[in-house]
């Protein structure tokens, strides 16, 4: 504490002090004759004048400055004295017991009040009115309104005695609120606005919605910082469903709010619109604040309030990542601008998650030998990777370009989709197509093809190539019977994968992408709608969105039209076959000499072909011999077995010795 802050404190004392002194004068001088003589050297009925009012205001006086703020009357203004001096100063209790007549009920009551303090009135005992209102006094009515002992409530006493401290039966629904340490340009203007908008004379509420959650709370904070005060963060998701549990927290929050000129700030774990359980809770909480309010929403739609204006996180440019990135990577680490440019372009993260990486990139580098961009790359990829649930898998990729044996046609066209995601910044910021047109931005590929003909593999050699994370989405747990629910999983999943333009992977996508149907009922009509709302999500997903097929006939026009790459995969012919022979076997494997020409007879797809030889090392593993064409006879008929066909009289040659 500073000293201004000291002499405040001091001053506060101070007129607390006259203000109790005056107080026991009064009720002295209302005590009966033979108890007031001698409760003092001189009878203090003697040196009491009628008239005799509490001492001027006081700049310094919290009960004065607590009064306005509260619109507490003169005879409130005594009452919540009366109540504080109870527990500061012992002699109120013998006073109050005096002037009860009895020695058990050394307290204050609202007839004690009515009876000997000055300008009385029987509305201060209203529920409505500011004692029993904001809380600032506790009182039992079912014992008798005026009788019952009037008690202040303990975080008023705290504060008019100069301590300040937040309401501890406030800290169950308290968040705990992380700044940010960086805010985008864009960020910076829209807390203006927000400041604003939440008058404080008004009460104003501002929704504000999108972009992700550590910005919706720089935005808050920050506005709240041009304004001059703080922020009583609540968790909305704590508070309980009961309406009067409900209604007496929400009062403590406004009350916290108003003692220290704070901004509410209504948060939560889940901060969508669509949250029926924190939309009700909203409900509740909302008409009842005098406060002004930012509610964080990654949607609009929390809240029905008549008050609320609702605005719109704006999307940051490439340029505004470029900015944080800079800013929060420390000068010392070396990087190129051509390297953070390629950090910028790939890694949207947030701020909080941006100066991690930047913190953990110096130990990790040295710890790892690595080259610092490399490290740098590494963290960022790690902190994208939380981001993501239980609706994808990430598929670590071990597959080279080496490992894809394909024709010149789609393997060039694998080389363009990697060229494409590499240079998109150049091409759509630097070169401005993206001033041009903001639609179909999005990089996606179709890989259509039977079963085996290398298409997750090819997703996993462009990953590797791009040193990207892989997600495969897991289509049993994001298509839904549900309405709405698909929607919700796959936006779930998609906002989860900006951050780090991941590349998804929607492996056998048939179901997903499938044809739309005529409608013919509720359920047809559903259907259409995932499907269009699917094609305009992959449109605007800022990363790689690879879909697989065995049937591309199934998948539905109109969304094949949308795509960019279309890559038909097709059976290996017999030359591409004896390269995945040759291949297939790791080189600590003990391999006999095979007949690779002889092997690439055999009409099977590169995938039966691994199969094949996975099996053959199993059987060859448990006779404890080299792998031989023994081991490949057997592999080959378990393989085949599983498709329902056995070795015909070509292919049984292949085996012949």
């Amino acid at each position: 504490m500073n000293r201004a802050a000291d002499l405040t404190v001091d001053a506060n004392q101070r007129c607390l002090v006259a203000d109790l002194a005056w107080l026991q004068r009064h009720l002295r001088f209302a005590l009966p004759p033979d108890d007031a003589v001698g409760t003092t050297a001189t009878d203090p009925r003697k040196s009491a004048r009628d008239g005799d009012g509490p001492p001027d205001r006081c700049a310094f006086s919290r009960l004065d400055r607590l009064c306005e703020l509260f619109g507490l009357s003169t005879f409130e203004r005594t009452i919540l004295l009366l109540a504080a001096g109870i527990e500061l100063d012992g002699s109120f209790a013998r006073l109050c017991a005096q002037l009860h007549g009895d020695e058990r009920r050394g307290f204050v009551t609202f007839g004690l009040a009515l009876a000997h303090l000055p300008e009385a009135h029987w509305s201060a005992l209203a529920p409505d009115r500011p004692l029993r209102g904001w809380r600032l006094v506790d009182v039992d009515p079912t014992s008798g309104l005026t009788a019952a002992p009037v008690r202040i409530d303990e975080r008023i006493l705290h504060h008019l005695a100069g301590l300040d401290g937040a309401d501890e039966r406030l800290a169950p629904h308290r968040h705990r609120l992380r700044l940010a340490v960086y805010g985008h340009a864009g960020d910076e203007r829209l807390a203006a606005d927000v400041a604003a908008l939440v008058d404080p004379a008004r009460g104003g509420v501002v929704e504000l919605c999108g972009g992700d959650a550590e910005r919706r709370r720089f935005v808050a904070s920050s506005a709240a910082q041009r304004l001059g005060r703080g922020l009583v963060a609540i968790d909305v998701a704590s508070l309980p469903a009961d309406p009067e549990l409900l209604a007496g927290i929400v009062r403590r929050i406004d009350r916290e709010a108003i003692l220290d000129g704070s901004v509410v700030l209504l948060v939560g774990d889940d901060e969508s619109g669509r949250d029926v359980g924190r939309t009700r809770r909203l409900a509740g909480v909302l008409p009842a604040l005098t406060s002004p309010v930012i509610l964080l929403a990654a949607e609009h739609g929390a809240t029905t309030d008549d008050r609320t204006i609702a605005l719109y996180l704006p999307l940051p440019a490439t340029s505004d990542w470029r900015a944080a990135w800079a800013a929060l990577l420390p000068p010392g680490l070396g990087l190129s601008t051509g390297e953070i440019d390629r950090l910028a372009q790939q890694f949207h993260l947030g701020v909080g998650e941006i100066d991690a990486v930047a913190r953990l990139a110096p130990s990790r580098a040295a710890t790892g030998g690595d080259p610092t961009a490399a490290t740098i790359w590494r963290s960022a990829r790690d902190q994208a990777r939380r981001s993501m649930g239980g609706l994808a898998e990430r598929v670590e990729p071990s597959a080279t370009w080496a490992d894809l044996v394909l024709p010149p046609a789609p393997l060039g066209l694998l080389h363009d989709i990697a060229r494409h995601v590499r240079h998109r910044t150049v091409v759509y910021e630097t070169w401005g197509f993206e001033r041009r047109t903001s639609r179909g931005l999005g990089i996606t590929a179709l890989l259509s093809g039977p079963s085996g003909t290398g298409k997750t593999m090819a997703a996993e050699v462009l990953a590797s190539d791009l040193d990207l994370d892989l997600y495969r989405i897991d289509l049993s747990q994001v298509v839904s019977k549900y309405i709405g629910e698909t929607e919700k999983n796959l936006r779930t999943v998609i906002d989860a994968a900006e951050g780090s333009g991941a590349i998804l992977l929607f492996d056998e996508a048939d179901a997903l992408f499938g044809r739309r149907t005529e409608v013919r009922d509720s359920h047809d009509r559903y259907a259409n709608i995932e499907v269009s709302y699917l094609l305009q999500r992959m449109e605007a997903y800022r990363g790689l969105a690879i879909l697989t097929t065995n049937f591309r006939d199934a998948i539905d026009q109109a969304f094949v039209r949308r795509l960019r790459f279309i890559v038909e995969l097709p059976v290996p012919d017999v030359a591409q076959r004896r390269a995945i022979w040759a291949g297939v076997f790791p080189t600590d494997a003990p391999v006999s000499e095979l007949p690779l020409d002889r092997l690439a007879q055999l009409a099977v797809t590169g995938g039966t072909i691994r199969s094949i030889a996975m099996t053959a090392a199993f059987l060859a593993a448990d006779a404890g011999e080299p792998i031989d064409m023994r081991h490949l006879w057997r592999a080959t008929e378990v393989e085949l077995a599983k498709s329902g066909r056995r070795l015909n009289g070509r292919e049984q040659e292949v085996f012949a010795p």
